[in-house]
């Protein structure tokens, strides 16, 4: 769109790094002719490596499912990293280019011994079912980036509310018919996330979820 047109306002919703993919200048400044908002900030990295630890404390080690071609992924990554280090969990990385290499990259790392699962947002969506099923089937504790894959009968999401950013778009296109440049409008980040926990998948898996992190969390799915 960016490259069909540079005056029509375009408004962006859902997007992971719009500054890393060059579609505005700053997230504060944008310039040109989109706005819009961001669903994930990369400090939510290490926050998923300290919600899947509180949940699975023996975990050590833990698979990461991520696009190695997601312009978000890099700094995404490193955010994990950094988090997974002071708790002293080693990654594996696995690829989500297919079914297949999610399939073999998961079931790989299963076998080398207990260890858990982080599902970041690149890729993976569309084989949440896929992604679902092996962590039960391979018993591996998991978390998740949005709320959905927990309805599914995933263990854990940490994340944003993705039809709230569609809501907060509307008027950020009411401000722009009104005369407003969406150059001089922000872009936005999530303003909340929410924590989302499956007991029947938790009870399946054999885990006892702290009755502390129970009292955090936004829904609990019995």
């Amino acid at each position: 769109m960016l490259q069909a047109t540079n005056t029509i306002p375009i408004v962006m919703v859902n997007v992971p790094d719009p500054v890393g993919a060059g579609w505005v200048q700053s997230l504060a400044r944008p310039g040109g002719n989109a706005t819009g908002f961001t669903n994930f900030e990369f400090s939510l990295g290490g926050k998923w490596v300290e919600l899947l630890k509180q949940v699975a404390p023996s975990m050590t080690r833990a698979a990461v499912l991520r696009s190695s071609t997601s312009v978000a992924g890099v700094g995404q990554f490193a955010a994990i990293q950094s988090g997974a280090h002071a708790l002293g969990v080693e990654l594996t990385p696995v690829g989500v280019r297919d079914a297949d290499e999610i399939e073999r990259g998961v079931a790989e790392f299963a076998r080398s011994g207990t260890g858990g699962l982080i599902v970041t947002g690149g890729g993976s969506g569309a084989r949440r079912n896929l992604i679902i099923t092996l962590a039960a089937r391979l018993r591996l504790p998991a978390i998740y980036p949005f709320r959905y894959y927990v309805v599914d009968g995933g263990l854990v999401s940490y994340g944003p509310d993705t039809l709230d950013q569609f809501r907060r778009a509307a008027a950020y296109v009411d401000r722009i018919l009104k005369g407003e440049k969406p150059g001089d409008l922000p872009v936005q980040a999530p303003a909340k996330y929410d924590l989302v926990i499956n007991l029947k998948t938790a009870r399946a898996l054999g885990l006892d979820v702290p009755h502390t992190l129970l009292a955090r969390a936004d829904e609990v799915i019995e």
